[in-house]
């Protein structure tokens, strides 16, 4: 599935967000304190090496929704952009704070000249965030930033399974004018 907002085309896929050779930069759904863990920090941090480590640790800590940009070390990628989304029904109000870690992602890449980013279903791994509505939040915060991105034009959401595939496939196509249409 794929959609066009302005001039950024936004398409879904099922992958390794850590396998997205051709984008400029990953996002890393990241704790606070940019350190490896489990789920898309740890698999992020497994392939980059020790390096991505260590060149986190003085931007640390982050608060939910922020987005900080460091190299790709030994990942395909040039760039990370490491975003800390909200813990589901703990950092409030969670759907903007999620909005904010696809927006302010986006913004960062603009501002570095990068064309493509590649995203994973952000906190709706051990933070909690329900997929359906996760999909829909994101889907609505690239579609309202999209229109001003100067050098972004591609925005990949890698999906693990089928199950979020498709739930954020019918977050892109439902999505009309400032909102998600799901039934």
């Amino acid at each position: 599935m794929r959609r066009l907002f302005g001039k950024v085309w936004v398409e879904c896929i099922s992958g390794d967000i850590t396998a997205q050779a051709d984008v400029d930069a990953v996002v890393n759904a990241a704790n606070a304190w940019l350190r490896p863990g489990g789920g898309v920090a740890g698999a992020i941090h497994r392939a980059a090496g020790p390096g991505l480590e260590e060149e986190c640790r003085p931007l640390a800590p982050i608060k939910p929704g922020q987005a900080v940009l460091t190299g790709g070390h030994r990942l395909p990628n040039p760039h990370v952009i490491h975003c800390l989304g909200p813990v589901y029904g703990v950092d409030h109000p969670a759907d903007r704070l999620l909005g904010d870690c696809y927006r302010n992602a986006l913004r960062l890449a603009d501002a570095h000249g990068l064309s493509s980013v590649a995203f994973p279903a952000i906190s709706t791994g051990a933070f909690g965030y329900p997929p359906a509505e996760a999909a829909e939040v994101a889907v609505g915060a690239i579609a309202e930033v999209a229109p001003t991105l100067k050098t972004v034009r591609l925005v990949r959401l890698v999906l693990y399974g089928e199950e979020l595939l498709e739930l954020f496939r019918s977050a892109l196509a439902a999505y009309r004018d400032g909102a998600c249409q799901l039934k």
